[in-house]
């Protein structure tokens, strides 16, 4: 995104901020925007540089940008024209990054997906590398879950079908795994709404590249077992320390903040042997009007409250796996009184509660007491 900023030199604020400008914003001054909002850029020169922009991400050469600015630049350059020769110097540099950035090279191939399957240990990886135009529009490794008792064709099928309904497919896609189903052809269509062509490549550079992928596929695999393989020693060691009686597959945090009494919002952000969950986390905007602003115990407490209380509503009978195995709470004695009182009147009485407060630790567990000792 940096490099994108330089080259093309866009504006990137919202329209109210950008109608109430009287001088360039900083972006203007690290040379990332070209500062329209003031008129040191014209209309024309400025529409000129969003059709660069829509001509590149639409995968046309980055050949063309690249002449484009050399065909710009002052020849030569005069002490009036050195600022705009810096800039297209900048704008040739990000050019020369983004190029450099793309370890795919595939300008033979128009537009294709191509998906890679990898399986070790009970875990299964899928590399998935995006070619548009020629060039390679980004990379991403998937590790579906419950796929112990799940083919590699059917995983695959997935994959080309999850990712067809998320961006605009290409007209072909590749796959190390058996030929999918016509069904699946169907169900995948180019953004000019023809049937998208699924094959397994055998030979050539098609060959070299899912070679690759399948590579990448392996890689990310290894690295996600070793990054399991760590998170479970830790969660193992935290539950000898806190005596749990099981190893805590998810665990909820939860923060509070506000800004001298104004914008109060609390925090959860959740971790589990695969490590961060970060498309768990939820953000609550404290809104009961008996909250007092700064109150940080009542903000606790409505935050519990609204947790449990859905949890309670959505999945009553703990089958889902959204149910806390370990609270931990970023406070002291007060907070872990708060959140205890919560949990005693909703009845929930399993789920551990650890708070953490300048290197001191208090917890409520299953055991009808509450330890307070050094960190170590």
């Amino acid at each position: 995104m940096n490099a994108l900023q330089k080259l093309f030199l866009l504006r990137s604020c919202s329209d109210s901020y950008f109608e109430n400008r009287s001088r360039p914003c900083l972006l203007y001054q690290i040379k990332r925007c070209s500062a329209p909002c003031v008129g040191r850029i014209g209309r024309d020169d400025y529409a000129e540089l969003v059709e660069d922009a829509k001509a590149f991400l639409a995968g046309k050469s980055t050949g063309k940008s690249s002449r484009a600015c050399r065909g710009r630049w002052p020849r030569p350059p005069s002490a009036g024209t050195m600022r705009t020769a810096a800039v297209y110097r900048d704008r040739l540099r990000a050019l020369t990054y983004i190029q450099g950035s793309q370890s795919v090279h595939a300008e033979w191939l128009g537009d294709a997906d191509v998906f890679a399957l990898a399986r070790k240990g009970g875990t299964m990886s899928i590399q998935g590398f995006f070619i548009r135009g020629g060039q390679n529009w980004g990379h991403r490794a998937f590790f579906p879950a419950h796929t112990a008792d799940v083919r590699k064709p059917t995983c695959c099928r997935a994959s080309s079908s999850s990712s067809s309904r998320t961006c605009r497919r290409p007209d072909e896609s590749w796959s190390t795994a058996s030929s999918p189903t016509v069904s699946c052809s169907r169900r995948c269509r180019s953004g000019r709404g023809r049937r998208v062509v699924i094959e397994v490549p055998r030979r050539g550079d098609r060959r070299k590249l899912m070679d690759q992928a399948r590579r990448n596929a392996e890689e990310a695999l290894d690295r996600r077992l070793a990054e399991t393989t760590t998170q479970g020693r830790i969660l193992r060691e935290l539950a000898d320390t806190f005596e749990l009686a099981d190893v805590p597959k998810r665990i909820e945090v939860y923060d509070n903040s506000h800004i001298m009494g104004t914008d109060a919002t609390g925090a959860m952000i959740v971790a589990g042997p695969e490590g961060f969950r970060k498309n768990s986390y939820r953000k609550f905007n404290i809104k009961r009007p008996e909250t007092r602003p700064g109150d940080d115990f009542a903000m606790m407490r409505e935050v519990l409250e609204r947790r449990f209380a859905r949890l309670e509503k959505e999945d009553p009978d703990r089958t889902s796996g959204e149910w806390p195995d370990l609270l931990m709470i970023d406070g002291g004695k007060g907070q872990l009184s708060a959140v205890c009182e919560v949990m005693e009147d909703m009845g929930v009485h399993d789920v551990p509660v650890v708070a953490v407060s300048k290197g001191r630790i208090a917890m409520r567990g299953a055991r009808p007491f509450i330890c307070w000792a050094r960190a170590s």
